[in-house]
């Protein structure tokens, strides 16, 4: 039995959203299954003393066409929110509670509809009332979600998975770990499919 592919994203962030959309696929193509692990960027950028690409002034305009083009590669939809980027504690608290109360694949679907939400619609993850609202049109209960993100268990369940992340090298999303490789990037896909199918190189 193969191991699964990890997969951590942040909910703001732009690549993973992509990778998101491609990650399944690859996996299955190759008898893998996905472990999501939503985290927070800004704990592994101050782990790693980094900081967005957007908050420099020679990365930022290439950031945001790459974004764009990125998406295109992979035929997505793809529009630039306003806020960018934003903090998405709450939406990452929401995928804890679904992933350890009803399980990964409801926390999957969570995952797919809040990133597309907010990199499709513009949804402001960030504003409670939008993220409920997210929330009843995802098919949960929206009363719970909301008493989730506010309960302390779910917030220390996304500060465990954090710390778990930097313990395992993770410095920015998405980022994969496959048979104890790490590849960052939704630009690795040749290279994690190369290794998915022939093994390391």
């Amino acid at each position: 039995m193969h191991s699964p592919i990890d997969f951590y994203f942040d909910f703001s962030s732009p690549y993973s959203y992509i990778a998101n959309e491609w990650i399944d696929a690859l996996a299955a193509r190759h008898g893998r299954m996905v472990r999501r692990h939503a985290i927070l960027l800004g704990v592994t950028f101050q782990a790693a003393e980094l900081r967005s690409p957007v908050d420099h002034p020679l990365k930022r305009e290439y950031s945001l066409r790459d974004f764009a083009r990125s998406a295109r590669h992979e035929g997505l939809p793809f529009v630039m929110p306003e806020p960018f980027p934003i903090p998405t504690q709450n939406a990452a608290r929401v995928f804890w509670w679904l992933h350890d109360v009803q399980g990964p694949d409801v926390a999957s679907h969570w995952t797919r509809s809040a990133l597309r939400a907010y990199f499709v619609r513009g949804v402001p993850l960030n504003e409670r009332a939008a993220l409920k609202a997210l929330a009843a049109e995802s098919g949960l209960d929206a009363e719970a979600a909301e008493r989730a993100w506010n309960d302390l268990v779910w917030k220390d369940r996304l500060r465990l998975a954090n710390e778990q992340a930097v313990a395992a090298g993770v410095f920015g999303a998405p980022y994969f770990i496959v048979d104890g490789e790490p590849f960052w990037g939704n630009d690795r896909k040749p290279q994690i499919e190369r290794v998915l199918t022939t093994g390391p190189f």
